[in-house]
């Protein structure tokens, strides 16, 4: 009786949601989208096989592709000083490739990849008409919220980005309004962002979210004030009823949204790339529903199958994630009920392995000391989903296991950059949008692999 009743409930706030696309404002270019499942993304194609699925904007009518290009994972290259810079031509193949095949929500920040992202950006959109695209970037005043500083890196946005506008402005990252009002309000930039929006300098106005659900009923408590045109969430099938630290739960993030009519932009479909590399079990459980769709094809489809959600962002480094995620929105296929049970029976599976919860959006990095916290997180991920994390020196597998983890750490991480070298400062910390422990995880993986190294587990 309970399961039936949990299903039910789970079906009222997502399942119907698979049944009310057709008159919420989605638009796709082919004509018989089909039903089946065996029709999204696919990792073996070349991208789309009909025409890319959009949304209407409800406020001003842009029609916005469901897939957007999260611009904070372009590739890197190294420049002849030997430092990271994003690889400009192989960016602009990238945009090139969306583009053609329908994107046309690009989403940035003054802090992405370094302080690079928005500039290179701009150069490569700079190369098709203004009206084509749509730019979304973010005041980032974390560390210095001044009026003149915040005033000077929205200026700079516009410059680097090379528009005289900006489509989708977001204040960056807020948890709640104690933030809000040190950020926005005591310096008096809401009434300036205000008055910019009025001019047309920003036409859509909303906020970026990380944090519980009372941090989120602060700030929707202001929209009658300000009017938020858009919020961005981070929405996906284990943290629509999973979420764990302070996150809160996204389907009443969704819900509470869907009660003000504000539409949704969808960051982290994929947990930073988690559901893409889940455990072999539950790799085998989702191809074995659906052979012919990706891993990751899952998470795009839930997000993309919420009425609700605008667009669906994602950090597309390689061209086979580019043309994957083409293929699952071109067009979308949305969940059926029986598939939306299916993924929260998975996320519940999901959640019982013990991984960290980064999603490698890399704001706790540079490390003062050196320190790659992003790769020492993600490998040690890596490993529990693969089975590669012994408990004790009597597993069966341990010898398997400690060569397999001691090796693929040290190719992973270079030893100047492991995890012994952490002081635990907690520099780090605040800045973590997942409010992981950093320094508290850092010490776990050094002391474990310091004792599979002496065989003391």
């Amino acid at each position: 009786m309970k399961k039936n009743i949990d299903r039910r409930e789970f079906l009222k706030t997502a399942g119907t949601t698979a049944l009310a696309m057709g008159g919420l404002g989605m638009v796709t270019g082919c004509k018989d989208s089909g039903s089946s499942a065996s029709q999204a993304g696919n990792g073996d194609n070349d991208g789309a096989t009909g025409e890319m699925t959009y949304r209407t904007h409800r406020g001003n009518g842009d029609k916005v592709s469901i897939l957007g290009y999260g611009c904070m994972r372009w590739p890197m290259i190294k420049d002849e000083s030997g430092r990271d810079v994003i690889d400009q031509e192989t960016l602009d193949r990238l945009i090139d490739y969306a583009i053609e095949h329908g994107v046309n929500y690009f989403d940035t920040a003054p802090v992405y990849l370094q302080g690079q992202s928005e500039a290179a950006t701009g150069k490569s959109l700079k190369r098709y008409p203004r009206e084509s695209y749509f730019i979304a970037t973010k005041l980032s005043n974390f560390s210095n919220a001044s009026r003149e500083n915040s005033i000077e890196m929205y200026r700079m946005s516009l410059k680097n980005l090379q528009t005289d506008y900006i489509d989708y402005y977001l204040l960056h990252s807020l948890a709640g309004y104690d933030g809000f009002k040190q950020r926005f309000e005591d310096n008096n930039m809401m009434e300036f962002l205000m008055e910019e929006r009025k001019a047309g300098r920003i036409r859509n106005l909303g906020f970026s979210f990380h944090g519980t659900a009372e941090g989120f009923d602060e700030m929707m408590a202001l929209h009658e004030k300000y009017h938020w045109d858009f919020v961005q969430i981070q929405l996906n099938y284990v943290d629509w009823r999973h979420a764990s630290g302070r996150n809160a739960q996204a389907e009443y993030l969704q819900q509470e949204l869907d009660k003000r009519g504000i539409q949704s932009v969808i960051m982290e479909p994929l947990l930073g790339g988690r559901l893409s590399k889940v455990p072999q079990y539950v790799a085998d459980r989702l191809k074995e529903r659906n052979p012919a769709g990706s891993v990751a094809s899952w998470a795009f489809r839930f997000a993309g199958s919420q009425p609700g959600v605008l667009c669906v962002l994602s950090g597309m480094t390689y061209m086979e994630h580019l043309q994957d995620n083409v293929g699952t929105y071109s067009p979308l296929v949305p969940l059926t009920e029986d598939e939306l049970v299916f993924l929260d029976e998975t996320a519940g599976i999901i959640k019982e392995y013990p991984t960290i919860p980064c999603n490698d959006c890399k704001y706790c990095m540079p490390c003062p000391y050196g320190i790659d916290i992003p790769a020492i997180l993600l490998h040690y991920n890596k490993c529990v989903n693969a089975g590669e994390v012994a408990e004790s020196i009597n597993d069966e597998g341990y010898r398997k296991a400690r060569r397999a983890y001691l090796v693929s750490y040290d190719r992973a991480v270079p030893k100047l950059r492991q995890a012994s070298r952490c002081i635990g400062c907690n520099q780090c910390m605040s800045h973590c949008p997942q409010s992981i422990n950093i320094p508290r995880e850092l010490q776990k993986i050094d002391r474990y692999v310091e004792n599979l190294k002496q065989n003391k587990l």
